[in-house]
């Protein structure tokens, strides 16, 4: 069984996601930190975010996403790198090249893969981003689009942060979310036939609680 969550920046997709992957027994896929991987990539070649970096980029690039008892590692080119992608250097860029075109494509193609090897031996997934269930996995047996208001966003984003002003992380989480709903390869938007689940006033507990269920529905009605 697939499960894709997407939704905006601050909607709690991953930290959902990585709690339901955890009570479903399923691999948790964080595609963003495979975008963080590359941005690093990017950043360690001295590479500017543009479609003409991109090749030098790429061609080398070796990434991988490994389950451990701790959550997941993340490895370039055979170091863990779990900790450096989540510095504020990379996610600037991270928020530049997830809007290469090229990018995108190689991920998508990393994404099915490791989903389609976990599948293969008998294990559900759990992916969370912004076109998980609109381009990635369109089959998906359950498409999950999480959202929240703005302003609760950011706020759990400040939090998160441990500092920061709130009203420049909203600013900032404001334009993000233009530049994902505009950009040409492949923008936010809600599939057709996902679950849009608000998460502004419900608990982190109850999110969970609902995806869980859903999934459980499925599996009950034979669809998986």
């Amino acid at each position: 069984m697939i499960i894709a969550i997407d939704g905006p920046a601050g909607s709690g997709k991953s930290t959902t996601a990585r709690a339901v992957a955890r009570r479903l027994g399923f691999f948790y896929l964080d595609t963003g930190a495979m975008y963080r991987a590359v941005a690093l990539q990017f950043i360690r070649q001295g590479l500017e975010a543009s479609l003409e970096a991109t090749p030098d980029a790429l061609s080398n690039l070796n990434m991988e996403m490994v389950p451990g008892a701790d959550g997941l590692t993340v490895r370039l080119s055979g170091e863990d790198v779990s900790d450096l992608i989540r510095t504020p250097e990379v996610t600037a860029m991270s928020s530049r090249v997830s809007q290469l075109e090229p990018v995108r494509a190689r991920m998508v193609e990393e994404q099915r893969r490791m989903a389609e090897s976990e599948s293969a031996e008998g294990r559900g997934v759990v992916l969370e981003g912004r076109d998980i269930g609109t381009v990635v996995f369109p089959n998906a047996e359950l498409k999950v689009f999480l959202t929240a208001d703005l302003r609760v966003r950011a706020a759990r984003r400040t939090a998160q942060m441990g500092d920061g002003e709130e009203g420049a992380v909203r600013k900032e989480m404001a334009q993000r979310d233009r530049n994902d709903s505009t950009r040409e390869a492949s923008p936010l938007r809600r599939a057709p036939d996902a679950v849009e689940i608000d998460t502004t006033s419900i608990s982190f507990a109850d999110q969970v609680a609902q995806i869980v269920a859903l999934a459980g529905e499925r599996r009950r009605k034979g669809r998986v």
